[in-house]
């Protein structure tokens, strides 16, 4: 199918001009003025911004954690992220312990056959076990498969998390095979013993996740993590960075010209820990991993990303319902699964308290949502820009388009929204995923399955649109 999107402000990290583009077979074709070609479908984009489709790095769909199974599969979930103007993600396939990276792999994919995408997929590997399950071996082969991430926590005591040896050792590896290690920064051991602390003095309401949680014990992890990976010789990527002592460590990095970046996400823009201190139980939906910080560490964020320390804004979409998951028994926050919601409503929040209050220019929006997360992530430039060859990931936006965020319009299964009530300005009206119409005037219009699985490059390499999207 071709499609020719005509009269559009187009907008990618490095340009911003009136024009048209031109899709054919799933690729750009052509990119001009007034380009007169037959195509089997014309979007006018007169008045519109035509932008690459988002990519989000950071999403947890069908994930098993805390007892219970995160509410979104690969279905509802993509969907829900199509909807927001995202066409890639990239998912933490995670091992579990005494289980080997094959068998993860295999289940992962054994998700997405069963609960088809609506967008590209991708897979990094949530690194837990390398002395019962995983090997060192089998770890440096994914690179091959694709799969160009490892991901460790240094955090969920007695859980997930790994201990320096494991994440160094397997940094070691990331150097040898041209992969990138990502690192959920804080100390765990620390944390651990102050939510013990808090438990046994009778502090089981929600605001104690935050007061357990210092941005301290964040800082001290994130620092840890990059001295470690500038001695091992790795590329390293922090992800879900909350608070300005995070930001340091990798400001320091990044002035030094260390290979070090950094993200942050949605709702640390925006919600602060007031929000765990609610009546009741509710303060329970805002329990995520780092915890909402103090609301002036929103400012620093907002300076991080706009002087590149931070490249990255994501959603560490991890949903739960509420209050079948999030409530559990209603009176210790010790035992909430960890996470939030947040896929759909990125691009929304980001337009409208970014770019609409000038705090970001069009192009380090598109930077922040799209082409340096294919740029780290082994997609580029096959994704993350609108350029001859690369894949048709195409949002036509809409900048005057308005709406109240809730939880009765978003697409995801989970049932309540991190941003209820919030009015947005600024929202997608065409998504294409390779040449592909997904969604179009608030209709799904594509079938699950309409995504597929992307085998990335490794760090530092091209993904180049020659090569195929393997299914």
């Amino acid at each position: 199918m071709s499609v020719l999107i005509k009269g559009g402000r187009i907008v990618t990290a490095a340009d911003d001009y009136v024009g048209d583009v031109f899709v054919e077979n799933g690729t750009v074709s052509l990119i001009g003025e007034s380009l007169d070609v037959p195509a089997d479908k014309v979007i006018d984009a007169a008045g519109k911004y035509v932008f690459p489709g988002a990519i989000d790095p950071h999403t947890h769909l069908e994930m098993f954690f805390g007892g219970t199974v995160t509410c979104d599969d690969f279905t509802s979930g993509t969907t829900s992220a199509a909807f927001g103007g995202t066409t890639t993600l990239v998912d933490f396939c995670m091992q579990a312990p005494g289980t080997s990276f094959a068998q993860a792999l295999e289940n992962y994919h054994e998700k997405i056959d069963r609960c088809k995408p609506v967008i590209d997929v991708g897979f990094h590997i949530g690194v837990t076990d390398l002395r019962e399950g995983g090997s060192l071996e089998e770890l440096a082969t994914l690179p091959d498969q694709g799969i160009t991430s490892y991901k460790l926590f240094m955090a969920y005591k007695g859980a997930v998390m790994v201990d320096d040896e494991t994440l160094f050792k397997t940094m070691q590896v990331a150097r040898d095979t041209g992969a990138i290690v990502m690192v959920h920064a804080e100390n765990g051991d620390a944390i651990d013993i102050i939510v013990k602390e808090a438990v046994a003095a009778g502090h089981t309401e929600p605001k104690w996740h935050a007061r357990t949680r210092p941005p301290e014990t964040e800082g001290e992890a994130t620092n840890r993590a990059i001295q470690l990976a500038r001695v091992a010789g790795c590329p390293l990527f922090v992800v879900h960075v909350s608070c300005q002592e995070s930001i340091e460590p990798i400001a320091l990095a990044r002035e030094k010209g260390w290979d070090v970046w950094g993200e942050t996400c949605t709702q640390y823009l925006f919600i602060d820990e007031s929000a765990l201190d609610q009546p009741g139980f509710e303060g329970a939906k805002y329990i995520y991993t780092p915890p909402p910080r103090p609301k002036e560490n929103q400012e620093h964020l907002w300076h991080a990303l706009q002087r590149d320390i931070l490249s990255s804004v994501s959603t560490d979409h991890c949903p739960f319902k509420w209050p079948d998951q999030k409530g559990v028994n209603g009176q210790e926050f010790q035992l909430v699964p960890n996470g939030g919601p947040g896929i759909e409503n990125r691009l929304h929040m980001l337009w409208t308290y970014g770019v609409r209050e000038g705090r970001l220019s069009p192009n380090r929006f598109v930077e922040l949502v799209s082409t340096a997360n294919a740029k780290t992530f082994g997609l580029y430039p096959r994704k993350g820009t609108i350029a001859p060859g690369s894949d048709a990931d195409i949002v036509v936006w809409d900048p005057e388009k308005q709406l109240t965020i809730s939880a009765s319009t978003h697409h995801s299964n989970v049932n309540y929204n991190l941003f209820e009530g919030t009015k947005v300005t600024g929202a997608p009206e065409v998504v294409l995923v390779r040449g592909q119409v997904i969604v179009e005037n608030d209709e799904l219009v594509a079938q699950p399955g309409a995504g597929q699985f992307v085998k990335r490059a490794r760090f530092g390499e091209e993904l180049l649109p020659a090569q195929k999207v393997s299914a």
